[in-house]
């Protein structure tokens, strides 16, 4: 079994408790390929410069980052530099042999540029150009296979290389799914809640699965925020190839393992027949 494993960037997240159970995993002989964001690291180098990080809504009501030149330049410093090389000594010191990629290298993702972007402010519907942020179309599933093959564990994070050959921002849930979807792998995405909640400020709430698109539209239902986006993703990964997507805790103990084995929150194929 391959797993795709998104570690989120939230400052709850502690991406230690992942890193033991991931060279567990992989003594087990599991493949693994991690992925990861850091929109909080961003956010406080952004700030540390004397620059307000943006967000806009887009008119279904997805809240997402406005990627403008300055934020991009923030982005390529602190994604695959900081979070990605730290992340990755992490795994090393760990026992993984990991090799750290962005979305760049090798072409590991590309797709079209969003140089305009569809926004609501102040209750208008409005065209916000000067974006640099993009859409995953495609993923080099070979560059990863042949990392797995040879004993290695990729870990990737955006920036994304558009088909203008520039590097823009993507989102690192749809990141993950696009990889978890070209590998045919179970997608697991661990942030800093137990799953995805009904009640969002009550975790006893917690929607074990979604087998069927009745449940899926609970799922929908409930999802508000940040989760909206991970719940995209999650379908994206699906219709792309992935085998399962599980929305975890990652502060849970052995938060890898918990997840697979029924824990957080389970989206199988048969919640997206129509």
């Amino acid at each position: 079994m391959t797993v795709v494993v998104k570690i989120g960037g939230a400052r709850a997240v502690n991406p230690e408790g992942a890193v033991a159970d991931i060279a567990d995993l992989i003594k087990q002989g599991e493949q693994v390929v991690v992925v990861h964001g850091g929109s909080t690291a961003v956010d406080d180098t952004l700030e540390r410069l004397g620059e307000e990080p943006e967000y806009v809504e887009t008119p279904g009501g997805v809240v997402g980052r406005f990627t403008d030149e300055t934020t991009i330049e923030v982005f390529k410093m602190v994604m695959p530099g900081l979070l990605n090389t730290d992340l990755t000594t992490l795994l090393q010191n760990a026992g993984v042999n990991a090799v750290g990629l962005s979305g760049v290298d090798g072409k590991l993702l590309t797709g079209p540029r969003k140089s305009a972007v569809r926004v609501v402010e102040d209750g208008k519907k409005k065209i916000r150009r000067g974006d640099h942020s993009g859409k995953i179309t495609a993923v080099n599933a070979d560059l990863l296979e042949t990392l797995l093959a040879a004993g290695y564990t990729p870990v990737a994070t955006v920036p994304m290389l558009a088909d203008d050959g520039v590097p823009v921002n993507a989102d690192a849930d749809r990141a993950a799914a696009a990889i978890a979807g070209a590998l045919g792998a179970t997608l697991v995405v661990l942030t800093d809640v137990p799953g995805i909640l009904e009640d969002p400020d009550d975790a006893s709430t917690l929607i074990s699965q979604a087998t069927t698109p009745e449940e899926f539209a609970v799922i929908e239902d409930a999802a508000e925020g940040f989760m909206t986006k991970k719940v995209m993703a999650a379908t994206e990964a699906l219709e792309g190839g992935a085998s399962e997507v599980v929305v975890a805790d990652a502060n849970a103990e052995a938060p890898l393992t918990a997840a697979v084995n029924g824990g957080g929150t389970h989206i199988t194929p048969g919640a997206l027949q129509s």
